[in-house]
Parts: C-alpha cells; structure tokens; sequence
C-alpha cells in the first residue's frame, strides 16, 4: 500500500499546523535513552482520552500525532510494530485512525484495551456532533447563521478539490489508472451504484495492472541507532495473538450476530427511519476503500435523493464540521442521522429522535471496524505478513479519485449557482461565492494553509459579504 510514504509527509504538515493544544504534547514526558516502563491500563486510557479531544487534521494528521506520541515520545511502540499495524488498517474499509487507535490499544492492553482505545477516540466527536447538530437545527435558520454558512459552502468545494487532488497525485501514474477514474465519474454522474464502480475497478486492477507487486514495510533503522520501546521489533506476539480461532470467532461471529440482533430489534420497533439508516450505514462502511472522501458521494446520494433524510446545503455543513472537529471524517454520519431524526421526529421529540438517529448510524458505521481489528489482529500478528491486495486497491483508489470529482462537481453546482432554473448560465452565477472558492482553494493547494483557518477565514468573508448585499 505504500502507507507511511503518504503519511510520513503528512507527519510534518500536521506538526507545522498544531498550535498550542494540537502541537504540544499531550502529557509532559520528555523522551530518554532508559527502557520505558510499561504503562498501565488507566495510563492508556487517558492517553486516549486526551487524543480523543485534539485529533485535528484529518486520519493523515491524527495518524502523524499516534505516530509522534506512541513511538517518538512515550516510545510505547516501535516503528516497526506502528507500521506493521498502520498497513493492515490501510487495507480494510472504514476510518484508518480509528482503526489504528483500537488496534495499537489491542496490542498493548488486548481486548479491553481495543475496545476502549476506538471508543475513547470517537466519543468526543459523536457528542461534539450531536451538539453541533442541536444547534444548527435551533440556530441554523437565523440570519448570521446564514451568512457565515454563505462563505462556508464554497470552501467546502474547495475542500473536496484539494482531496481530489491529492489523491488523484498519488495514485494516477499510469494511463489505465486515468482510464479508470475517468470511468468511474462518468458511471457516478450516471447513477451507477457505488459498489459496483468499486468492484468493477478492482476486477480491472487485478486483470489488468502489471505493475510489480510489493509488500509494504518501511525500513527502519537498526535498533542500535534508537532507544528501544516497550514493545519493539523484536518483542514476541501478545499472549492474545495466540487465540486467533477463538477470536474469529468471539469477535466476527460475536459481531455479526450483534449487529443482526440490533437491527432486527429496529425492524420489530417499527421504526423505518431508524432501520433504514442502520442497513444503509452498514453498507457505507464496508464501502469506505480510500478514506472518507471516497464514500461522501455514496452517503450524499443516499441521504439526500434516495432518502431525504438531508437537503445538500445540509450535507456541506456536515462536511464542514466534520473537517473542523477532532475525530473521524466519517463522523458526519452521525450529523446526517441527528439531521435526519430531528426532521423526520419518530420518537416523541425532535431531539429525542436526532440523537437516535445519530446513535444507530455511528453504532452500525464503527461496529464493522471493531469487528475486522479484534477479529484480525491476532492473525496479522501471529504472521506478521499482508495479502498481495496491491493491484486491486491501487485501482479502487484510482476509481475513488473520479468519485470524488464527481462530488466536488455535484457541491460546485449547488453552492454556484443555488437557483436550479439558471443552473450553468452566467445570470445565475453568485460570483462572490466562486470568490470564496478559489482563494479558499489557493489557500489549501498553494499556501498549505490548515483547514480551520480557511473554513473560519471563509464564514467571516461569507458574513461580509451578505452584511453589504443588504
């Protein structure tokens, strides 16, 4: 997958952007030469707690953070061990950091300690967005809400321009990666369904990428040149690893049969909305090959032309705030379901329904990830070896670059010209809006800025703006 020769750029961005909180170090510990001691359960979990709070920067960032506080700091990893973790969360659906918290947690604290670390990573987030959620439902209709929603909207578009193009460089180095990606916005804009444009593209990968095929572990340097870590290279697999039927099936079997039990209690409830959300996010996770960005437009669709569970002003303020907010990108679901509950009351009270709804699309998007790393982990490592995944994955994510600009062309539409009559004419274009856009593009691709500050800089030019149309 070539996972760390991404992110380790990214790990000296995402210094450079925290300030204070997101760049100083969680707890005081100064890095020594001496064996770290090995650190306690309650140690761990409030290192995960505080990670919880201040994962800014998207899974590059919060993954450069894990890296600099698990290995460089505290030195409770080795880079090899970090990296032999970060590859298999690389190749599975769903949120890679989040991913990687549950399973360097499993590592150093088994079961306990995977499920604490995946859930102390996401809860800030949820009740961050179920309160983000309550506000923009009670506030959202007012006029400065409005207005600083007005510069929002088109940074967003830049948002998902900058994520195509980052992307679409790493990955479309040949011309049938191009073909690929070409096909794949072409069949998105023709409403072919997204799981079929992602098989379709590894069927093509696996049939027709020759390029040579190699595992992706990153060399690290002799142990002499580093102090080691509690659990270094050569540290044998934890008592845990060795249970690896038993956790097939506890863990695989266990969460299937949760996840069946939870949905038919929402089937037998009566609830449609409730149990529509929970077979739909369920899909959408193990539909998330290439981050986030790759399953917006699948969730989009779906929420609002399928569903209507959203308006799309409403799904770019999600966006918004999920790219503002610590956690996990994909966190909006949890946005998309309290906007959805709220809008569409089942339980007595909006608010009773929101949060809901928020709870069973967070519940059913994660629960596929817990599931792949207790279940997997034990096998990845007892064998310490990855499947040969590469030329297929190297196509899905060729496949995700045109669904991303397929979204980013859906969004551009919508923000630059709202009137729908006037859509592509010069008369219906809101200029100040495609002003935004491009020097929040600018800011992004050109200046590196972070995201808050574009998004923060863009809300204030959005209230300007409106402040002098009136």
């Amino acid at each position: 997958m070539g996972a760390w020769k991404h992110i380790q750029p990214c790990c000296r961005i995402a210094r450079r952007r925290w300030h204070d909180a997101a760049r100083m170090p969680i707890d005081p510990v100064a890095p020594t030469a001496t064996p770290p001691v090995a650190p306690t359960l309650r140690e761990a979990l409030g290192f995960w707690g505080k990670l919880g709070f201040i994962s800014f920067g998207g899974p590059a960032g919060q993954i450069a953070l894990m890296h600099a506080e698990l290995v460089e700091r505290r030195r409770w990893l080795s880079e090899g061990r970090f990296l032999h973790a970060l590859n298999y969360c690389m190749l599975l659906p769903g949120p890679e950091a989040q991913q990687l918290a549950t399973y360097t947690g499993w590592l150093m604290h088994g079961t306990r300690g995977g499920i604490a670390a995946g859930l102390l990573f996401i809860l800030p987030a949820l009740l961050l967005m179920i309160g983000l959620g309550w506000a923009y439902m009670v506030f959202g209709g007012h006029p400065l809400a409005r207005d600083l929603l007005y510069g929002v909207q088109p940074a967003v578009v830049a948002l998902v321009a900058q994520a195509g193009w980052r992307l679409g460089s790493r990955t479309l180095k040949t011309r049938l990666h191009r073909a690929i990606a070409l096909g794949s916005l072409l069949a998105v804009a023709l409403e072919t369904p997204f799981p079929l444009v992602l098989l379709a593209a590894a069927v093509l990968g696996i049939g027709l990428d020759r390029a040579p095929t190699t595992e992706t572990h990153a060399s690290v340097a002799p142990a002499a040149l580093h102090p080691r870590a509690w659990i270094d290279d050569d540290t044998p697999p934890p008592a845990q690893a060795a249970h690896r039927l038993r956790a097939l099936w506890v863990f695989g079997g266990g969460g299937l049969v949760l996840g069946v039990v939870a949905y038919a209690l929402l089937l037998a409830s009566d609830h449609v909305l409730l149990s529509s959300m929970a077979w739909f996010f369920t899909k959408a996770a193990l539909l998330t090959f290439g981050g986030a960005y790759a399953v917006l437009p699948y969730v989009m669709q779906a929420a609002v032309e399928v569903h209507g569970w959203v308006t799309t002003p409403q799904m770019i303020t999600a966006l918004a705030l999920g790219e503002s907010t610590p956690g996990p990108l994909i966190m909006i679901v949890s946005f998309v379901g309290f906007l959805g509950g709220w809008q569409q009351p089942m339980l007595g009270t909006p608010l009773a329904s929101g949060v809901a709804a928020a709870l069973v699309a967070s519940f059913f998007t994660f629960l596929p990830s817990f599931v792949f790393i207790l279940a997997g982990a034990p096998w990845v490592e007892a064998t310490r070896g990855l499947p040969r995944l590469a030329a297929p994955l190297r196509a899905i994510s060729a496949a995700v670059v045109g669904v991303i600009v397929q979204l980013g062309l859906v969004l551009a539409l919508h923000v630059l010209w709202p009137d729908a009559g006037l859509r592509g004419r010069l008369a219906g274009l809101e200029w100040p809006a495609l002003l935004i856009g491009t020097g929040a593009a600018l800011a992004l691709l050109r200046w590196r800025l972070g995201v808050i500050p574009v998004l923060a800089g863009s809300a204030l030019l959005g209230l300007l703006v409106q402040s002098l149309a009136r």
